[in-house]
């Protein structure tokens, strides 16, 4: 295979990773084609940028100097290290299937527990199997395109691949979850889930790390398929050490007569975006998408989220509320797009972002794109900083201000929040939530 020459200073360091890591990475044949061609594609777009209106808040160039090398397959002290993040996590009555440096861990994950009608299969093995004929169409995304969603299907090193049969209801959430290890190193995981016709599925995603991670990057990319009339509950926490990096693709596609409600909270990494690609492509469908960002210090956080109505009778709502405090950087972009045959479609959109010092930044962009005459449609954000006068009701009736400040985030962020369906899920968002309010100082 020959790897592309990469002309740009800042592309050169991945040129050199591509190059370096080719050997380990899974699958041959028209599998490794399809990476040649991804990374082609990365090159021919370049690092996102502020000049590309997608990114322009979010310059990974500037935010991205260093290029980490790919982690190493763990060993037996990372596996050990993984298991105690996952204790410290503590989510019950999920089945988990758990990633440690980007590689699968069976050791950590319920391989062999999961409930009737699901299978799953590594990325690794699936990109390996010479008698699948179209392994290679894993990597490929039809939906979206983008430099990041390119990088990540040149160099995805493992993830896991999920199907969910006909009519399948799970008792459990099916729980895939990212632990960090390994310091300076950076890591690119890629999953799929594709749910059947009638299936009710609780989908987690869960980044962490584990005692003295630092400095590592992940990209990460899953592929959603939802059947008709399915329901998916998705629920995404970020809790990344404070100097990591986390840079992720979500592409969701919906079927006929679905529902679908998804929360990300994002409350740790020094450097994230979170890009959401969801496309109706069945009728009557309903959507609900929820986000809430919690920075500090000099965090950047970005979810940006397209929305495409390309059928008519569909639904969409978007709630998102950010929380920055000290020199913390916050941005949310939000696109409906209504093509011209989504005639009764009805999206609506509004961020709000809450300030907590002079030098915190809020950017939100709600845009729609209507090509269609019989739509409701509507967008709205405000950014302000906590109310004086709720302050000083608290404070008199004997509230610390701290306390009284707590209180206040608590009830700004409780509406995407409560959204969350399943009770254990929500109460671990509000723990989290409460555990970055409570290292506020």
């Amino acid at each position: 295979m020959n790897v592309a020459l990469v002309k740009s200073i800042a592309e050169q360091p991945y040129g050199e990773l591509f190059a370096a890591a080719r050997s380990r990475l899974p699958g041959v044949g028209p599998v490794a084609d399809a990476r040649e061609k991804a990374f082609d594609d990365f090159v021919r777009r370049g690092l996102p940028h502020r000049r590309i209106e997608e990114w322009k808040y979010t310059d990974l160039r500037a935010l991205l100097r260093d290029v980490a090398p790919l982690a190493p397959t763990p060993n037996k002290t990372a596996i050990d290290r993984a298991k105690d993040a996952m204790e410290a996590l503590a989510v019950d009555g999920t089945q988990n299937l758990v990633l440690v440096d980007g590689v699968f861990a069976p050791e950590l994950s319920d391989f062999t527990a999961l409930e009737k009608g699901v299978r799953v299969q590594t990325l690794r093995e699936s990109l390996d199997n010479d008698g699948n004929p179209s392994r290679a169409d894993l990597l490929l995304t039809s939906t979206a395109s983008d430099a990041m969603i390119s990088l990540n299907a040149a160099m995805a090193t493992d993830g896991v691949v999920i199907f969910v049969d006909d009519e399948v209801k799970l008792s459990k959430p099916l729980h895939v979850v990212h632990v960090a290890t390994a310091s300076g190193v950076s890591s690119f995981t890629r999953s799929l889930l594709k749910i059947g016709n009638g299936a009710q599925v609780t989908f987690v995603e869960s980044f962490v790390a584990a005692e003295g991670a630092k400095t590592y990057q992940a990209y990460d990319s899953v592929v959603v398929s939802i059947g008709d009339k399915t329901e998916l509950q998705h629920v995404r926490l970020v809790d990344d050490a404070r100097d990591a990096a986390n840079i992720t693709t979500a592409v969701f596609t919906l079927g006929r007569k679905s529902k679908v409600n998804t929360f990300v909270l994002t409350q740790g990494a020094g450097v994230s975006r979170y890009q959401g690609f969801i496309t109706f492509a069945g009728e009557g469908s309903e959507l609900s998408t929820n986000g809430v960002n919690l920075l500090g210090s000099k965090r950047h956080g970005d979810t940006t989220l397209v929305v495409d109505h390309g059928v008519p009778h569909c639904t969409s709502r978007e709630v998102f509320r950010a929380v920055i405090d000290d020199q913390a950087h916050s941005v949310f972009q939000g696109r409906i797009i209504v093509r011209p045959d989504a005639q009764k479609t009805d999206g609506k959109m509004m961020t709000r972002a809450l300030l907590l010092s002079d030098e915190a930044e809020a950017d939100n962009k709600p845009e729609l794109e209507i090509f269609a005459d019989d739509v409701t449609c509507g967008h709205g954000a405000t950014t302000g900083a906590l109310d004086e006068s709720l302050l000083f009701y608290l404070r008199a009736r004997g509230l610390p201000e701290k306390e009284a400040q707590a209180l206040l985030i608590s009830a700004f962020v409780g509406e995407a929040i409560e959204s969350i369906v399943n009770d254990d899920l929500r109460d671990l968002a509000v723990a989290t939530a409460e555990r970055w309010l409570a290292s506020r100082g």
